[in-house]
């Protein structure tokens, strides 16, 4: 049977809503200092809760009920709990829980849950097995609500991964994801191509029409590429006027050098500014991966750059 803890009063003294869990209650709960330290974890919004190994029955404080979204009972399942988690974090909770109770552990976990009402929330889970004589029989622990600190976190990891101007991604990740990479372990994979664009005419714009004109030009030119390479792994911006993409080794591979021109044709379509035509164009330079696994980013990176420097020296929009 699984079971509940009422709100505390201001007695101390807690109310179960099983009444077959009084002798639990009395034996593991019913102490001064335990319901004083429950009683400021739910009213933190942290949930405490029992799970019985054998039935798999669980009791929870009111605070896991609200984080569940499910209505507030005196039986409660872990059969019916798990459905609630994503197929991802189920997954992943399985493994970090059997593991625990095969070694007599503890784990950590921040998982994703989907409320009987249908909101996604995220929440971290500790918790601790117990034994008895040697034997593993029940799994204590704590699960709050972490959905604002995880929004919180992927705003920040968006901000130092995302070039402000451009929305693409930025220098640092293009550094991190592929220049870092180590051959052995490269983070794209399978990598078709690189092929880096540099922007033409950008600096006669900004000294014509302001850094405004250009930040406009930078924008229109991230978003084209990004339209003309839809399926890129990668757009980034790397440099003041320089574009990155990489491509995936996929059907389209065989033709980059005709999808790099027609991006270029796209790229010089005028910009509309301020009553103003803007005209731009780029050069581009391609390197591709000898190995769509094992590929050396370094070196992929050096022979794109020359053939962008070589592209730039003969004549523009090449």
């Amino acid at each position: 049977m699984g079971g509940y803890i009422h709100d505390f009063g201001s007695t101390g003294h807690e109310g179960w809503g099983d009444p077959d869990l009084a002798d639990v209650a009395s034996s593991r709960m019913d102490r001064p200092d335990t319901l004083r330290l429950l009683r400021s974890l739910d009213r933190a919004g942290i949930g405490v809760f029992e799970c019985d190994l054998r039935t798999e029955s669980l009791i929870w404080t009111r605070s896991l009920y609200d984080i569940f979204g499910v209505p507030l009972k005196g039986d409660v399942h872990r059969s019916e709990i798990i459905k609630l988690y994503d197929p991802e974090s189920r997954d992943a909770l399985e493994r970090v829980r059997s593991r625990a109770i095969e070694r007599s552990g503890s784990f950590a976990l921040d998982a994703r849950i989907t409320q009987s009402g249908g909101e996604e929330r995220w929440i971290q889970i500790t918790a601790q097995v117990e034994c008895v004589a040697g034997r593993p029989v029940r799994l204590t622990g704590t699960k709050q609500d972490i959905t604002r600190q995880r929004a919180e976190q992927e705003r920040l990891r968006a901000s130092a991964e995302t070039d402000c101007l451009t929305g693409l991604a930025n220098r640092a990740v293009f550094q991190t994801r592929f220049l870092d990479a180590s051959v052995a372990a490269p983070f794209f994979r399978p990598l078709g191509a690189l092929i880096l664009f540099d922007v033409d005419g950008f600096k006669a714009i900004n000294d014509r029409y302001g850094h405004l004109a250009g930040d406009a030009c930078l924008v229109q030119f991230g978003k084209r590429l990004s339209q003309a390479f839809f399926d890129s792994l990668m757009v980034a911006r790397v440099g003041g006027d320089e574009f990155a993409v990489l491509l995936p080794s996929n059907r389209h591979l065989p033709r980059i050098a005709r999808r790099a021109k027609e991006a270029i044709n796209l790229l010089r379509t005028p910009i509309v500014w301020n009553g103003h035509l803007l005209e731009v164009s780029a050069s581009y330079g391609i390197a591709i991966a000898e190995n769509a696994i094992a590929y050396d980013a370094e070196a992929m990176f050096l022979r794109a750059d020359r053939a962008l420097y070589t592209a730039k020296r003969g004549r523009p929009n090449a």
